[in-house]
């Protein structure tokens, strides 16, 4: 079995000097780096499955860092996007950080502060894609559910006691207690405590009770 690969950084710069020099900094903390000249073919090439962060140089010939940025957002990228700029304003990082820029930091960039954004903005990518997969396969198991076992979990979750759900749904409290073991079954779910914290925004999504 392969081990899975390291998270990888794409640089974007149209300066290859500071791309070969931010590269083996980078690799030094174990990411990998791919390095990109032009930004337009950035756009219409990189992996946007990736698990990793974005490295933007503000000024760049044909489109700037900031319009890249603009885009990336537009098309949904969930990479986080740390600029860098050797001519820096307070607008022109007021206007990244609005536009969604995880950090934005000045040449010649500190290594030191440039790792740890990048290592930040990293473990921010990782646990953003766990979070996604965790609610895909919440609303996966959720679906399994029948409409009745849904309007269950609904009370559940507001608190309500067996008896309580029976009288609202006009159920005996056995048919209640079989409705609610094949719920959290299916949710596998292994406590109230599981369940609320899984399943509450989903229910709620969907409006049962």
């Amino acid at each position: 079995m392969n081990a899975p690969l390291s998270p990888l950084v794409h640089l974007i710069d149209d300066d290859e000097a500071v791309r070969t020099s931010l590269a083996l900094l980078i690799s030094t903390v174990g990411l990998r780096v791919q390095g990109w000249s032009d930004p337009q073919q950035f756009l219409r090439e990189f992996p946007r499955q990736d698990i990793g962060a974005i490295v933007l140089d503000v000024r760049m010939p044909g489109i700037s860092g900031l319009a890249v940025l603009d885009t990336l957002v537009a098309q949904g990228v969930d990479q986080p996007v740390i600029m860098l700029t050797g001519h820096g304003t307070v607008e022109m990082c007021r206007r990244a950080f609005k536009a969604g820029a995880a950090e934005f930091l000045e040449k010649p960039v500190d290594d030191e502060a440039l790792l740890e954004a990048l290592q930040n903005a990293v473990r921010q990518h990782v646990k953003s894609r766990e979070r996604l997969v965790a609610d895909r396969s919440a609303r996966e198991r959720y679906a399994q559910l029948s409409e009745r076992e849904k309007e269950v979990a609904g009370l559940i979750v507001e608190g309500l006691t067996n008896k309580e759900i029976g009288r609202a749904l006009s159920l005996s409290p056995r048919t209640v207690e079989t409705h609610r073991a094949n719920l959290f079954a299916k949710l596998q779910a292994e406590s109230l405590a599981q369940l609320i914290r899984k399943y509450a925004a989903v229910i709620d999504e969907d409006g049962f009770p």
